[in-house]
């Protein structure tokens, strides 16, 4: 792969977009980073250079910012496009929706005038399976009715929905839209991880911090779905696994055969509890959690996992790493970094 074919990534200090920046160099490409950091930490560009021992371009701007945008992208020679940047908390966005419509929506027309002014016709976008709602058959297909069970969720389908219109009315475009389930872990160097702001609204990184002290009891969202043990079933996917798959999505573009608009689910293709987690973890990384049940959260649906199929098929990929690889990458990712912050206090 040539280092000339740069990639832009918006939201490429963010947990997954970090992830995959370092996935993009280590298969030849060069990343470009669009990133405001708002829900990302000052410091995780430097560290993804100490990883990669790369210096990587990072531009502090929201996609919103077109002028600043295009020229970044007048100035350097845009290969493809990778966009991560939004908000994504189901919660908040029940609570704040206007703020996930500025963001999400927005950001994405403002990124898709500059791409098509300056002739950059390659994007894979960040989708989500929030946009089957409450499944209608699991495991979840591409062809599963689309829905939305929050504002984020309609965001999202939103978003497709304007890709495919646009991709119709500029065909010249390729675009391949990743619908992925839950990513957690840490990159195995436990140099950068999910570090969410303020009170985690994932599953790992509350337990994580819960075990490490940091929160005094983790809450369990509900135990009396139709599940069977009552909580909520969910595919994790290792963020490291979920990295490789935008990279195989570039490279799935540059086939000729390839359609010009896909949509793939990225999952392991099985479903784990948040029970199954919380003994996973306790198992694995030899810690007790103090956890408790609390009602239900607004948005949350009680079972979803992937029919991973599609991106074995059509992009080579398929999930490497375990809930248990998860569990404990992302154990050591949050000792190292209480240990760091300890140092330097």
């Amino acid at each position: 792969m040539s280092e000339l074919k740069s990639v832009l990534v918006t939201g490429g200090a963010g947990y997954i977009g970090s992830h995959t920046v370092i996935a993009l160099i280590e298969q030849g490409f060069n990343p470009i980073i669009i990133d405001d950091l708002r829900n990302a930490k000052e410091d995780v560009v430097p560290r993804v250079e100490e990883i990669t021992g790369k210096k990587i371009l990072h531009f502090p701007i929201a996609c919103q910012d077109k002028a600043a945008v295009d020229k970044i992208v007048k100035e350097h020679p845009i290969w493809g496009v990778i966009h991560f940047a939004a908000d994504k908390a189901v919660g908040e966005s029940v609570e704040n929706p206007l703020k996930y419509f500025d963001n999400n929506l927005g950001g994405l027309v403002a990124l898709l005038e500059v791409l098509k002014d300056n002739g950059v016709s390659r994007l894979v976008f960040s989708s989500s399976c929030t946009v089957y709602g409450i499944a209608k058959s699991i495991p979840v297909d591409e062809s599963n009715p689309v829905s939305y069970n929050s504002p984020y969720g309609f965001t999202k389908l939103v978003n497709e929905q304007m890709l495919e219109q646009f991709n119709a009315a500029h065909p010249e475009f390729k675009m391949v839209l990743l619908r992925y389930f839950n990513p957690v872990g840490a990159h195995p160097s436990t140099i950068i991880g999910e570090e969410p702001q303020g009170v985690p609204s994932n599953l790992l990184p509350f337990l994580t911090q819960t075990a490490a002290g940091i929160r005094p009891v983790l809450t369990v969202y509900g135990d009396d779905y139709d599940t069977p043990d009552g909580t909520c079933i969910r595919d994790y996917i290792h963020v490291s696994d979920l990295a490789e798959a935008h990279v195989a999505a570039l490279e799935y573009m540059e086939k000729e055969d390839s359609p010009s608009f896909d949509v793939i689910n990225i999952g392991t293709g099985k479903g784990t509890s948040v029970k199954e987690m919380i003994d996973c973890f306790e198992e694995n990384c030899g810690t007790k959690l103090n956890w408790q049940v609390g009602p239900r959260r607004p948005g949350d649906v009680p079972a979803i996992y992937a029919d991973a199929t599609r991106a074995e098929e059509k992009l080579g990929w398929k999930a490497r790493f375990s809930v248990k690889d998860a569990v404990t990458s992302a154990w050591n990712y949050q000792q190292k970094r209480l240990e760091k912050l300890k140092s330097n206090s």
